[in-house]
């Protein structure tokens, strides 16, 4: 393909559309760390766009080079994307049930109990692994494309993913607010249902 509009457009549409998993765990961060600072907020973005510009890369090297196995790892990428979030959403349920519930057996107020789920750093990087693996497969999307074309490509996704997913940890941040303590389950149960998604689309 050569530069054009459509080159651009066409990079923002898969943006978009590689980014909606990323925007859903952002909110469900958002809601479990209802305090999160700005500067945290950055970081998880950035986590997220990174992962989302490497996995389009990494499948057009594969595309390119090693062809036959990349196909046959691609089948085992909706089973990893719900392992995975199974995992953090039920560790984010669990903390939060158990944290609601030390609570209802204490004096403390809503605003305390928001601040005890908060998303670890190993717990950022499964997640950005997670919504980001199925984007393993643009690599076929792109595969047309010569390096240059496929970097910047990769490139635009990721800004669209880092602005989408900031968002909706502002989203998620201003609905934690309302929901104090619970909102943290609700978080879990976001990444939950996002991996079975991810699961069902897969297979399908």
């Amino acid at each position: 393909m050569s530069w054009s509009l459509i080159f651009f457009f066409n990079s923002i549409l898969l943006g978009v559309g590689l980014a909606m998993d990323a925007f859903s765990v952002s909110v469900a961060n958002g809601l479990a760390e209802p305090r999160m600072r700005g500067r945290k907020r950055v970081i998880i973005a950035g986590t997220f766009a990174f992962f989302q510009c490497a996995m389009p890369l990494i499948g057009w090297v594969c595309v390119h080079y090693v062809a036959e196995r990349f196909e046959a790892f691609q089948a085992a990428v909706p089973w990893i994307a719900l392992i995975l979030l199974l995992f953090i959403g039920g560790k984010m349920l669990i903390e939060s049930i158990m944290e609601l519930r030390r609570k209802l057996g204490s004096d403390e107020d809503d605003s305390a109990a928001a601040k005890v789920v908060r998303l670890s750093g190993m717990a950022l990087l499964v997640q950005g692994i997670a919504t980001s693996i199925d984007a393993l497969s643009v690599g076929f999307a792109i595969s047309g494309y010569h390096a240059v074309q496929a970097l910047v490509c990769a490139l635009i996704i990721a800004v669209v993913t880092y602005f989408i997913s900031y968002a909706g940890l502002h989203i998620g941040k201003k609905l934690g607010e309302k929901l104090a303590g619970k909102a943290g389950i609700l978080g879990g149960c976001i990444l939950i249902f996002i991996g079975i998604e991810i699961f069902i689309r897969g297979v399908l």
